[in-house]
């Protein structure tokens, strides 16, 4: 089927429409009433249908696109709602209407996005969200030259969407101060609805590109496959298509996550992705490396193994004040170890925790280390940003401001 466009006007409230398939299937249902409205979209993926939401008033203008990987609700031209589809819809542009609205539907073309670096900027990260239903879930930094950059995983409805698949997407914000902030285009963004959710990975530059490294949830957890999107100017990304790769069957490959990518001083890359080893039924971080960022081999060896069948989430890793640091996340908790030995011999030091609520990464800045992780929103996945910074001992021991 077509992209398609249905448009109306609150013309009073309360107000209904209802349409029906061929098969006298319900596809849609819209309800207006109290400066609220709701829409109800079906689709043969699932038996619950999606949902979108919005405040309105009288003479409103309403529009709501239905596209294969994404639904946008507009009003008034101001994007309010969207959710994240799959399977075959049970709408058809030809289907009756039973409604007391004025209801148009029209085919409908994508604009192709040519959105500038800078979107928009805003006063201070720590406590931010970006607002209009939308939270910060995972933050990934990175150091860019005199730049800090942070890609986080966008979130609506507190992983609830997309049939609580999550349909997470990166977002991107930067800073040169930590006072003034950034907004860039959305880095990577899901466009197959087989996409159930752009788990959280690692940026990494060679030579004048710039790479991101994820995976994604597919949404019959089928294997998850490590993605990647290249980029020219660090600001638009671009999927590479020709590229991806899932793990072997010795790991639980339906979820697998979390790669990141690192360079040694050999020139060789390396990646520690989330998972499990099924035989052994512990969580650990599998260990692959590549000559050319092209061509992954495992090395059979996981760089962290934990104790039972939790998964160590969001790795990171980082040379820092001559030290080889290990982050992972259990239970959303984040911990440390530390060597003097590139990927073995870690230790574990006094007091391994990171003191930030959920799942931070970390990137050096100067002669610190800042870690950005998240807040929840009433106990709830993703909310609002969260920053610790940080200084190593003698003994490579953190500290924390």
């Amino acid at each position: 089927m077509k992209d398609l466009k249905i448009s109306f006007v609150i013309e009073e409230i309360p107000s209904y429409a209802i349409s029906y398939n061929a098969d006298r299937r319900k596809s849609f249902e819209i309800q207006a009433f109290d400066g609220k409205m709701d829409i109800s979209i079906v689709y043969d993926f699932n038996s619950s249908p999606l949902m979108q939401s919005s405040n309105i008033s009288l003479g409103d203008k309403v529009e709501l696109v239905l596209m294969p990987h994404r639904i946008e609700l507009y009003i008034n031209g101001v994007l309010t709602d969207e959710e994240w589809p799959a399977g075959k819809i049970l709408f058809n542009k030809d289907d009756n209407i039973i409604s007391d609205l004025t209801i148009a539907v029209e085919e409908y073309t994508e604009k192709k996005k040519n959105e500038p670096s800078i979107v928009s900027s805003f006063e201070n990260a720590d406590g931010w969200h970006p607002g209009g239903g939308v939270f910060v879930g995972d933050c990934m930094p990175y150091r860019k030259d005199d730049e800090f950059h942070i890609l986080y995983l966008k979130d609506r409805r507190h992983h609830q969407s997309k049939w609580r698949l999550g349909a997470h997407q990166w977002n991107h914000i930067s800073t040169k101060d930590f006072k003034e902030w950034y907004v860039h285009p959305t880095a990577i963004e899901i466009t197959d609805p087989k996409e159930g959710s752009i788990c959280t990975g690692s940026w990494i530059r060679e030579g004048k590109k710039e790479y991101l490294f994820y995976t994604v949830r597919m949404y019959d957890w089928s294997p998850a496959p490590i993605m990647r999107s290249i980029s020219d100017d660090g600001y638009h990304f671009e999927k590479d298509e020709k590229f991806g790769f899932t793990l072997p069957d010795k790991y639980d490959t339906g979820r697998a996550r979390d790669p990141k990518v690192i360079k040694d001083d050999n020139g060789l890359y390396h990646m520690f992705i989330t998972t499990s080893l099924m035989e052994e039924k512990r969580g650990c971080l599998a260990h692959f490396v590549s000559d050319d960022l092209d061509n992954w081999r495992d090395t059979g060896k996981p760089v962290y193994i934990a104790e039972d069948e939790t998964e160590p989430e969001c790795p990171d890793y980082f040379f820092y004040c001559g030290k080889y640091y290990l982050v992972y996340s259990l239970h959303g908790k984040a911990y440390y170890m530390y060597s003097d030995k590139p990927f073995d011999e870690f230790k574990v030091p006094s007091d391994p925790s990171i003191p930030c609520t959920r799942v931070p990464k970390g990137a050096i800045w100067g002669e610190e280390l800042v870690f950005v992780g998240y807040v929840p929103w009433e106990g709830r996945y993703a909310g609002t940003m969260e920053f610790k910074r940080a200084k190593a001992k003698d003994n490579g021991e953190l500290v924390f401001e």
